[in-house]
């Protein structure tokens, strides 16, 4: 989507639509958190909803929160949804979650972020947390329907936004093509070019020309014309070889979101270039493909980052620390490559660098959720992977990616604005 146009706020219904359009998914036991600037819906925080007995550990709950709304700077207000099934039938919905609410409240409340409005939500009702007026908020709630038939999901939708299922869900767990098996064509490709390619790992040619392919095909995607298994099954092929060396694999990430420069001297930073390639013989022409040779100098700075002639380590880009602002339109394409790389279920190294990498993005992003579930698809396809058990580690300290902790620099599923 490219429409900057301002999505507009009419009732609650379309603040609670907007919410599964930003996640992606319908939450479940979850409570979401959305920041306000003025009257603009800022940034969107999900996390699990707690079990706190204690008055002290809802407190220290509240202030977790809290570190992780006021990174959004210009915010001034927040909204709070929380999601549960639990209480609706006996109607303790509501004592069961106002001590979290106000809990929140008041420790938002110390840094100016005041709470505007709080709802809670099931599977088939919802309803305000403090309204006692029964013709507004009847017992047991308001039908469900009518947040998803709001006039704001039915615009989101019209705009291409879709609601996929949760990834706690058997549904929901992330696929990385459709069951079935690889394409024969594909294997072979992948046969022939580790033979050729995989022993000069090292190799700066080599490096030149796999980065030269990726880019050529994440233009693609980006154009619209995504991977075909058959019609590109030497490119697929070939892509998946890529993935098998973990420097190859961290190169094409940060080339995806800093641009070819960091990726080149960042492998050259850390000491990947041995083979000085003087022999003249060059381990792989990715004319073979289809591609006209490196990178053109003139690509090799991507739209969104600044012309400033910068470049990052891979630690830098990998912790979402550099650049200011990531390239999320070529990230996005990545992200379609590598889900179309390999097949539900497979095993091995290509698949677990394939989840691994969705994983990463996803953090990025801000879908913790959706981050979790690709990392457990990695770890459960190749157990042992290294990067895999690192980025589980971060999700499980609670970091949230410093792209998405900022309104200005955090992805958007779709480039409209809701007020």
């Amino acid at each position: 989507m490219t429409s900057n146009r301002t999505l507009s706020i009419h009732q609650p219904e379309d603040i609670l639509a907007y919410i599964p359009h930003m996640l992606g998914y319908w939450p479940e036991d979850s409570l979401v958190a959305i920041t306000m600037q003025g009257k603009t819906l800022g940034a969107t925080l999900r996390v699990d909803l707690p079990h706190l007995a204690s008055r002290e550990a809802r407190a220290g709950f509240a202030d977790q929160i809290r570190s992780f709304l006021v990174a959004d700077e210009d915010a001034n207000g927040v909204v709070l949804a929380v999601y549960t099934d639990a209480g609706w039938e006996d109607g303790t919905v509501v004592r069961q979650a106002i001590p979290l609410l106000h809990a929140l409240q008041l420790s938002l409340d110390e840094v100016d972020l005041s709470v505007r409005d709080s709802w809670l939500v099931g599977s088939e009702y919802w309803r305000s947390a403090y309204c006692t007026d029964l013709h507004c908020c009847p017992v047991p709630g308001l039908p469900v329907e009518r947040i998803k038939n709001s006039r704001l999901s039915a615009e989101l939708v019209y705009r291409g936004s879709s609601i996929g299922p949760s990834p706690r869900s058997a549904l929901g767990k992330p696929r990385l093509a459709s069951p079935g098996a690889l394409d024969p064509l594909v294997l072979a490709a992948e046969s022939r070019y580790g033979k050729q390619i995989l022993g000069r790992w090292r190799s700066e040619r080599c490096l030149d020309a796999i980065l030269a392919v990726w880019h050529h095909v994440l233009s693609r995607v980006e154009a619209g014309h995504p991977l075909q298994s058959g019609l590109d099954a030497h490119i697929m092929g070939f892509l998946r070889t890529t993935l098998r060396v973990p420097a190859w694999r961290d190169a094409v990430v940060v080339m995806a979101a800093a641009g070819v420069d960091s990726a080149k001297r960042g492998a050259s930073a850390i000491g990947l270039f041995a083979d000085d390639d003087d022999d003249g013989d060059t381990p792989f022409d990715p004319q073979e493909l289809g591609v006209a040779g490196p990178v053109p100098a003139a690509a090799k700075v991507l739209p969104e980052r600044p012309a400033d002639g910068d470049v990052f380590t891979y630690g830098d880009v990998l912790l979402g620390m550099q650049p200011d602002v990531p390239c999320w339109r070529t990230l996005d394409a990545l992200q379609t490559v590598l889900a179309g790389l390999c097949v539900d279920g497979e095993s091995g190294v290509v698949p677990a660098a394939a989840l691994t990498l969705q994983g990463w993005i996803a953090w990025c992003k801000g879908r913790g959720s959706i981050a979790h579930a690709c990392l457990s698809g990695a770890e459960a396809a190749q157990p042992g992977y290294r990067l895999a058990e690192l980025l589980m580690g971060v999700l499980g300290q609670g970091t949230i990616c410093a792209w998405a902790r900022r309104s200005s620099t955090a992805w958007r599923g779709y480039k409209d604005t809701v007020a």
